[in-house]
C-alpha cells in the first residue's frame, strides 16, 4: 500500500524546488495548503528544519526557513486528520531534552499526528553558532536518536546514559499521545542508510534518482534484517515533480506531466520496488493552481496507485 504526502510550499524556499509566487505567499496560504491536503487524502505535510542560514549560501538556499514545530503546530489547529512531518529535524543541533519537550508537545495538541524525520545537517556556520560539533555531527546524531527513544516515550521521568548526553530524574509533561512516535531517519549517504536500518522506525531518502533507489531499499533492508530487527520500516520516495494534466506552459523537463492514469503508472514503479509513501511536489504559478494540482491528483491519480 503506497500513501502520498507533500513538502509544504512557502516555508522553504531554496531557489533549486520554489516557485516563485512562494516570495509573497504567508500563514492564509500556508493554511489553504494544508486544508486541501487535508481534504485530498494526503497523509501528511512535511516541513524543514534550519537555523540560520550563511551568506554564502543564502542565494541558493535563500533565508526562508520556517521553524517546524512552530508551523506544524499552527496547521494541526486547522486539520485533523493529515500527518505532520519533520523532513527533518536537524536533531543535533539542540539538547535532546529540548527537542523532545517541542515535538512532545506538538504530538500531545495535535492528537498523535507526528511523524518525527532526523536528519545530520549540513551547514557548518549553523553549527558553529549553536556550539555543535559540525564534523561529529553523525555521532552526535546517532546518540541523540537514541536520547529521543527515551525522552519521547511514555515515561514522565525519562532515562538515557550516554557519551554526551545524561539525564534522569527529570519530568516532562505532557507526554507525546503516541505510545511511540515515529523517527525516520533522511539521508541517502552509506552512514544515513544504516542509521536508518538499524535505528529508524522510516527512510527518507535524499531525493535519489528512482533508477537508484531500488539497491539502496535492498541495502536497508539486508542492514536490518542482518541486526536482527524484525519490525517493519516506512521506506519512502521523493517523486519526480508532477503536473496532472497538460501544463500548457513550461514544466521543465524533468516533471512528469499528463493524464491521470499515466501518472499513476509511472508513479506505481516506486510501490513495485519496495517504497510505501511517495512525497509529491507539484509544478504551478500560484497558489489556486497548486491547490487544484492537488485536488486532481487526490481525486485523479491516487485511485490507481494501488
Amino acid at each position: 500500500m503506497v500513501v502520498y504526502g507533500m513538502q509544504l510550499p512557502i516555508q522553504s524556499q531554496s531557489t533549486l524546488y520554489a516557485e516563485a509566487w512562494e516570495a509573497t505567499a504567508g500563514p492564509a496560504d500556508l493554511l489553504a495548503v494544508a486544508r486541501a491536503a487535508e481534504a485530498h487524502g494526503f497523509d501528511y505535510l512535511a516541513s524543514c528544519d534550519h537555523v540560520a542560514i550563511p551568506r554564502r549560501l543564502a542565494g541558493p538556499m535563500s533565508t526562508v526557513w520556517y521553524d517546524p514545530v512552530a508551523t506544524l503546530s499552527f496547521l494541526a489547529a486547522a486539520t485533523e486528520r493529515v500527518r505532520l512531518l519533520a523532513h527533518v529535524a536537524v536533531v543535533g543541533l539542540r539538547h535532546p531534552l529540548v527537542t523532545a519537550k517541542a515535538y512532545a508537545t506538538l504530538d500531545h495538541l495535535s492528537g498523535g499526528r507526528l511523524v518525527l524525520g532526523v536528519g545530520a545537517g549540513h551547514v557548518q556556520e549553523e553549527f558553529e553558532a549553536l556550539g555543535v560539533d559540525f564534523a561529529r555531527r553523525g555521532a552526535v546524531l546517532d546518540e541523540t536518536v537514541d536520547a529521543l527513544r527515551a525522552a519521547l516515550g511514555p515515561e514522565e521521568y525519562p532515562e538515557h546514559a550516554g557519551e554526551r548526553f545524561s539525564f534522569k530524574d527529570l519530568g516532562q509533561l505532557p507526554r507525546p499521545a503516541q505510545e511511540r512516535v515515529p523517527l525516520w531517519v533522511g539521508g541517502s549517504s552509506p552512514a544515513a542508510l544504516r542509521r536508518a536500518a538499524l535505528k529508524g522506525d522510516g527512510w527518507l531518502p535524499q531525493g535519489d534518482p528512482r533508477e537508484e533507489l531500488a539497491p539502496l531499499i535492498q541495502r536497508l533492508l539486508r542492514l536490518r534484517a542482518g541486526a536482527g530487527i524484525t519490525e517493519p520500516v516506512a521506506v519512502g520516495a521523493i517523486t519526480e515533480p508532477l503536473y496532472v494534466g497538460a501544463p500548457g506552459w513550461e514544466v521543465g523537463r524533468r516533471t512528469l506531466s499528463g493524464r491521470p492514469e499515466e501518472l499513476a503508472a509511472s508513479l506505481r514503479a516506486y510501490g513495485e520496488m519496495g517504497v510505501h509513501q511517495i512525497q509529491v511536489r507539484f509544478r504551478s504559478r500560484s497558489r489556486d493552481e497548486l491547490v487544484d494540482q492537488m485536488a486532481a491528483f487526490g481525486a485523479e491519480v491516487a485511485p490507481h496507485l494501488n
